[in-house]
């Protein structure tokens, strides 16, 4: 077997015990395509993935075994390498769900270097990122709207990478392109035909992030990097070939890549992908403990936002007591929709920290292992957490802070990145002395378990979204009325949070808050990222030395959430909000509610409580 649990951790001298071996001796192969071929010869004719061409139970899907998988990557690499694909080619990927993605992705890191694209961008910013990456081959889905963006994409660079598509599912290809699929037929299966020897620190992909909007850095993610990304995810999880799961994140972040997909293959697993549009697909959804059954799903894993739709979603007459635990991340687990979720399903919920820069995994709370929301666990083995006092311009200081206490989290381990294409970039991303800068904050409690308790940075995260304010604000400052501008993210009980821009006019002007709503959404690329509401301030809060005081402007946001609920719920309904900042800037709230009908007090009182602050909500009757 490639890879499997070396104990089961539950504590941070578990894991010591397994960081106590050479890490060498433990993981055995340096790429992600030696780790495939090592898959393909311990399970064989099990199925890898199984793809879903519909969100109902039973309907039409297709699998693929790992030996039919590692032959298809092999092809794959040849026929990109009989393009003219090398070690330092970027392969661009854009695609949504679907088998022939993980062609792209490891087939492209075996002949050069995998480039996966979000598909919600503009096509001037899939510009961008392929003009970055030097991109030498863009592969595409053949449905009208991913090729259109293609075609305008790559119409605007001056050296424009080659396509080649992947058919619709149930449509012809297009008929001036090549087609992968038929591409890689004639290709061997058995060996790469360039006589590559990858290496451990051989770039296998470039992974864009600065959040999924904002201009885009090109993370560098070696092969190493990868590989060890898995072997960790399987020591903390506990994976292995009797599991299944359904992996319905994007394929263009590393969450679906790396933690969701490789270790899953590193590990024997069945991995299920529930249509082309993943978990967009309402459909998906709606029946998802239906799927979960008549597959016999053994973790459940999904962001927040997911996990609150399948909180209310019934089981009664279904099978799915092979699920052991549920898995989430990407975003804050509120409180409430964590014991919301364990007491309609019997499902512990378990939380996993990582980001782009770590290759997907940070830290995991071990499955069985208790801890509240906002823990997520214990860094990988081999790995490293500091909690270092905050410095001057939000920068990590010197030294580490007592334990328990709150500061900024730093990281380091085999899967941290080396940087970002443009060196710039990664000075700012790491301290002198080597660590990581993750741009959270958080403190190490006395079992050596990680809790997040906020954010350094400002981004804003919309159901795992990643939102960078910056480019909801240089939208609305191209108004002519406006002199200045702050985007913040409001409460929401079911994305977490939404984005909402406070401003203040230029002397003398005048604009209406919806006016200028539909002109920053007009300006802005990703529906995700379009503001909810625009407020006009009559001044900035700003700190002592001028700059904008973000955390008011959140209270602010908070409190006008607050009443706007109490309107459209219950408006008869008595209410006194207390909405204030502690002295750490993190939004507090208390909340009075009194008289008025009942049932909607009630209603109230249970929307406010979904909220991620999770406020303290008294009732009482006239």
């Amino acid at each position: 077997m490639p890879f499997a649990p070396d104990r089961r951790i539950r504590t941070r001298a578990d894991a010591d015990a397994v960081a106590a071996r050479p890490l060498a001796e433990q993981i055995g192969v340096d790429s992600t395509y030696a780790l495939f071929a090592a898959s393909a010869e311990a399970f064989g004719d099990a199925p890898a993935f199984t793809f879903l061409e519909t969100g109902e139970p039973g309907g039409p899907s297709k699998s693929w075994s790992y030996a039919e998988l590692f032959a298809r990557i092999t092809q794959t690499a040849n026929a990109l390498h009989r393009r003219g694909v090398g070690p330092e080619d970027a392969v661009s990927i854009l695609l949504p769900g679907c088998l022939e993605y993980h062609l792209a992705l490891w087939g492209g890191a075996a002949a050069g270097i995998a480039a996966p694209l979000n598909p919600l961008l503009t096509a001037e910013k899939l510009a961008e990122l392929m003009r970055a990456a030097r991109a030498k081959v863009l592969i595409c889905y053949g449905a009208a709207p991913y090729l259109a963006k293609a075609r305008a994409a790559t119409a605007l660079l001056d050296m424009p990478p080659e396509i080649l598509v992947v058919a619709e599912i149930g449509h012809p290809a297009p008929a001036d392109l090549p087609v992968l699929i038929e591409e890689i037929t004639a290709e061997p299966s058995d060996h790469l035909v360039s006589g590559r020897r990858i290496t451990g620190s051989d770039i296998a992909a470039y992974f864009h992030t600065g959040g999924t909007t904002g201009s885009p850095k090109l993370a560098l993610h070696t092969h190493g990097n990868h590989v060890f990304s898995a072997w960790a995810t399987i020591q903390l999880n506990g994976m292995g070939p009797t599991d299944r799961i359904i992996n319905g994140y994007p394929l263009f972040h590393v969450a679906g890549v790396l933690p969701g997909s490789l270790a899953a293959c590193a590990a024997g697993v069945e991995t299920i992908i529930p249509t082309t549009d993943l978990f967009r697909n309402r459909d998906v959804i709606r029946n998802y403990w239906r799927l979960a059954a008549h597959h016999q799903v053994t973790v459940v894993s999904a962001v927040p936002t997911i996990l609150s739709v399948l909180a209310d979603l019934p089981t009664d007459g279904l099978d799915v007591s092979r699920v052991r635990y549920c898995r989430t991340g990407a975003a804050p687990l509120p409180p409430d929709l964590a014991e919301r979720f364990e007491t309609a399903h019997k499902l512990e919920v378990i939380e996993s920290y990582g980001m782009t820069e770590s290759a997907g995994i940070i830290s995991v709370t071990p499955p069985g292992t208790r801890a509240p929301a906002g823990c997520v666990g214990l860094p990988v083995p081999h790995g490293e957490v500091r909690i270092a006092p905050l410095g001057a311009e939000g920068r990590p200081g010197t030294g580490s802070v007592p334990e328990g206490e709150t500061g900024a989290v730093l990281f380091r381990a085999p899967n941290m990145i080396p940087g970002y294409l443009d060196p710039a970039q990664t000075a700012e991303a790491f301290t002198d002395d080597g660590w990581l800068i993750t741009g959270d904050l958080g403190f190490l409690d006395p079992a050596g378990m990680l809790h997040l308790s906020g954010r350094a940075k400002d981004v804003i995260i919309r159901g795992g979204h990643n939102i960078d304010p910056a480019v909801i604000e240089a939208a609305i400052d191209t108004h002519p009325a406006v002199h200045m501008s702050a985007a913040v993210g409001e409460p929401d009980g079911y994305a977490g949070e939404v984005p909402v821009v406070f401003a203040v006019l230029a002397e003398g002007a005048e604009a209406d808050a919806e006016a200028l709503a539909s002109w920053t959404a007009a300006r802005v690329d990703e529906g995700p990222a379009r503001p909810k509401a625009v407020h006009i301030l009559d001044t900035m809060p700003v700190t002592n030395v001028g700059k904008i005081y973000k955390p008011e402007l959140r209270r602010l946001a908070t409190a006008q959430k607050i009443d706007r609920l109490h309107g459209e719920i219950a408006p008869d309904c008595g209410m006194a909000a207390e909405v204030d900042l502690s002295p750490k800037g993190k939004v507090t709230a208390t909340v009075r509610l009194s008289g008025g009908d009942s049932d909607a007090r009630g209603a109230l009182a249970a929307a406010l409580r979904a909220l991620p602050l999770a406020p303290h909500v008294e009732e009482s009757a006239p």
